[in-house]
């Protein structure tokens, strides 16, 4: 068993871990490492949002012009295709993609292609809505975990080098002591709130800057493996209070720190729906994160539903989990959002 923070990301502990040195997990777990020489993750949310179905197949369109672009040189390395409906009722089809080399992203963000289509007139003018969410944190500030050693998701691909079983996993907390940063930093947010040069309405074009801090999850499942019994018990049981709490996360989760949260499946090259979906939330804090995680009656119950489901199954599960956690610095963030409406993404948390 080692450590989820690669050997060349440790340095002796000035913040203690929340277990001790002999503590075994209950079960196996792994976690994504990148080569050493890789400095930072990069992580871009490229969405197309639309309302109706007479502009779903324009909103496709885009979607497809975005993937396509992907192909370019330095383009990245993993991308996923999703898709979500928002609470204002509004489709948001979002292309992920991932690089670990912030260089090589900046010269495909910065090719004239690029950067001519993100910037031009025509996007407040089409019908449908646009929106760049960009991440680059540095490995210190960032971990992933996996329920499986077969099955990398989201940057696990792009990293491409899986540990070992982990130890930290399987208690409250684990989380934060999987990144690196926690050995020597309480990762306290500082100027909390996010601000915008522009009002956010639709006909603009709005950027944010986030503060320190600041806080990413992307946590999902793929259910696309199980059978009989497993499957019925994740469709009844656990997808449905999954659902509600992803749905308190995005009507009433400024409440509890939450920023804005998506949930999102994966669909195939062909826009079809895929067995796969997951959470992406933007957070005040990972305080604030842990605290809904550990005590809200949400995730209380979530968690509650996945521990009936595995202990019915005796643990022999096909169900395949993953996360993948940031903390960013303000430098590491980009928010920009074309003809959106204003509780899309992180114009959701302005003055919260």
């Amino acid at each position: 068993m080692e450590s989820a923070i690669a050997e060349h990301l440790r340095c002796p502990r000035t913040r203690q871990r929340r277990v001790e040195d002999d503590y075994a997990p209950p079960y196996p777990a792994w976690a994504a490492h990148a080569p050493a020489a890789v400095t930072r993750v990069v992580i871009g949310l490229f969405g197309v949002q639309s309302r109706g179905a007479g502009r779903l197949g324009q909103a496709c369109a885009a979607l497809r012009g975005i993937a396509a672009g992907f192909a370019a040189p330095d383009g990245p390395l993993h991308h996923d295709l999703t898709h979500g409906v928002d609470a204002d009722g509004f489709d948001n089809m979002v292309a992920i993609g991932y690089w670990t080399d912030a260089q090589a992203f900046a010269r495909w963000r910065d090719a004239p292609a690029v950067r001519g289509w993100w910037q031009s007139e025509e996007r407040l003018h089409e019908g449908i809505g646009y929106f760049r969410e960009i991440a680059t944190p540095h490995v210190a500030r960032f971990e992933t975990l996996f329920s499986t050693p077969d099955a990398l998701e989201g940057a696990g691909v792009a990293m491409g080098r899986l540990s070992g079983e982990i130890q930290e996993h399987g208690y409250w907390g684990s989380m934060r002591d999987r990144l690196p940063l926690s050995q020597t930093d309480a990762m306290r947010p500082s100027g909390a709130r996010a601000v915008a040069a522009d009002v956010p309405e639709p006909g603009r074009r709005v950027r944010i800057a986030g503060h320190d801090h600041l806080a990413l999850i992307r946590s999902g499942q793929d259910w696309s493996g199980t059978q009989g019994r497993e499957r019925m018990l994740y469709l009844e049981q656990i997808e449905p209070v999954l659902r509600a709490g992803m749905d308190f996360l995005e009507r009433q989760g400024l409440q509890v720190g939450c920023y804005s949260n998506r949930y999102m499946r994966h669909l195939d090259a062909a826009g079809q729906p895929q067995e796969k979906s997951f959470g992406l939330s933007f957070w005040r804090a990972l305080a604030d994160m842990e605290r809904w995680s550990e005590s809200h009656p949400t995730h209380v119950e979530i968690f509650g539903a996945f521990m009936r489901y595995v202990q019915a199954l005796n643990l022999d599960l096909k169900l395949r989990l993953y996360h993948e956690v940031a903390v960013l610095g303000p430098d590491e963030q980009f928010y920009e959002y074309v003809n959106c409406h204003p509780r899309t993404g992180l114009m959701n948390g302005l003055g919260a």
